[in-house]
């Protein structure tokens, strides 16, 4: 919970980002990497996994074999069948992509399939809308967690986020980033950015991070927006270079995944990432996909 203190600094860090963010201007960009220089892979050694290396890869303007690492492949559409499934997971093992990201009906059944490729299974939680309860949020990590999924995907209570009630928001982000952390799990908290003012999207990464999730997700791909590179950059800023940031919805081809990237992004949710690895190896490209 916050305390009254805890909350005034809340209130300071969110009115510098905020002014920062308000302030325009070119962007400043490193001498070493060409990038932003809040993005520069010099300063993002540590985030995940050697990312820091696949950052300054593709700054440097070509994508490397390893592009398949920083994507999640996804597949979170509702009528999504078996046979869809199973041709998700044997993409994921062929391209070896991070993970694949699907519903926790899918859970274990990915996770028996992928067993053994290096590829782990995501799923969300309180998808796509947010709206449930944190305890019910809680139960629906432990179970996909005891499923087989290694990373959670999870939307925050965007209705109290916006009510400006923080500590709900505050609980709601830790119900599920607790059973994570006891189960060496990755959290990622998706605050949907399309629907929140600058401000609020300050707000909730500061409270994903100070909730010690381990990213900060753009978008859930079914809201008003997907991901842009302006959300990336921002969200960069706020939550430093030691937690990751995704970007998610409406990331289709590789110039796509670079200009994510470029901003910041250490991981791209995608369906289309055959599509983007095929085109970083120089190959006909499979038509882009109409999304999750």
């Amino acid at each position: 919970m916050l305390n009254p203190g805890d909350l005034q600094k809340l209130i300071e860090i969110i009115t510098e980002e905020v002014v920062a963010a308000q302030k325009g201007g070119s962007p400043v960009r490193c001498g070493c990497h060409s990038v932003l220089y809040d993005c520069c892979p010099d300063r993002l050694r540590g985030v995940i996994e050697a990312g820091a290396s696949r950052i300054g890869l593709y700054a440097a303007g070509g994508a490397p074999d390893g592009v398949a690492g920083v994507i999640d492949h996804t597949l979170l559409k509702p009528d999504a069948s078996k046979a869809d499934i199973e041709k998700l997971c044997r993409e994921a093992a062929e391209f070896k992509f991070a993970t694949v990201c699907v519903n926790p009906v899918w859970v274990a059944y990915c996770a028996v399939r992928l067993k053994g490729t290096g590829v782990k299974v995501c799923s969300v939680v309180g998808f796509p809308l947010g709206a449930t309860t944190a305890d019910v949020k809680h139960y629906e990590t432990r179970r996909a967690i005891y499923d087989g999924a290694a990373e959670i995907d999870m939307v925050i209570n965007v209705g109290a986020l916006k009510s400006g009630d923080l500590h709900t928001v505050e609980r709601d982000i830790e119900s599920v980033v607790e059973p994570c952390r006891q189960c060496a799990v990755v959290s990622k908290v998706i605050i949907e950015a399309a629907l929140l003012t600058d401000e609020e999207k300050v707000t909730a990464c500061t409270l994903s991070k100070a909730a010690g999730a381990d990213f900060v997700k753009t978008s859930t791909g079914f809201g008003p927006g997907g991901a842009t590179a302006a959300d990336v950059a921002l969200m960069r800023r706020v939550v430093g270079a030691d937690m990751g940031v995704k970007a998610a919805g409406g990331v289709r081809d590789l110039e796509g995944l670079k200009a994510m990237v470029a901003a910041g992004a250490t991981r791209v949710g995608a369906s289309a990432g055959v599509r983007i690895v095929q085109e970083s190896k120089g190959q006909k490209a499979a038509p882009p996909s109409a999304g999750y």
